[in-house]
């Protein structure tokens, strides 16, 4: 396991550890690494995620003079949710011999938030 602690993720971008591709189709046929590498969308769980998108200040003259912090629009995103999101955005990084992912929050396609599920 990865320490996030020192890790800051910035803006809208979110770490996510990927899940295991499978590398065998449903009839259990092995898949060559060229069709797997192909894939347009990957899962994984997100581990940490970004501040958000930053908002402009409410004045625009002399912004230089002003000392406030950034206020930044969160993200739905959040550390634990199972997210599904586009490959092509994905940036891989290796830590600690553990593959770690960055993807915009605009790449992410589906958040399962399993305590957030409703029983029907």
């Amino acid at each position: 396991m990865v320490n996030t602690d020192k890790i800051i993720i910035v803006g809208d971008r979110v770490l996510i550890r990927p899940s295991k591709s499978s590398d065998k189709s449903h009839g259990g046929l092995y898949l060559p690494p060229s069709v797997v590498e192909k894939e347009k969308v990957q899962s994984g769980y997100i581990i940490k995620t970004g501040p958000g998108y930053p908002l402009p200040s409410a004045s625009d003259e002399e912004f230089w003079k002003e000392d406030k912090a950034t206020k930044y629009i969160s993200l739905q995103a959040k550390a634990g949710d199972f997210a599904l999101f586009l490959k092509k955005d994905a940036i891989e990084l290796e830590l600690d011999n553990e593959k770690l992912i960055i993807v915009p929050h605009t790449s992410i396609l589906l958040l399962l938030r399993e305590d957030d599920l409703v029983n029907f």
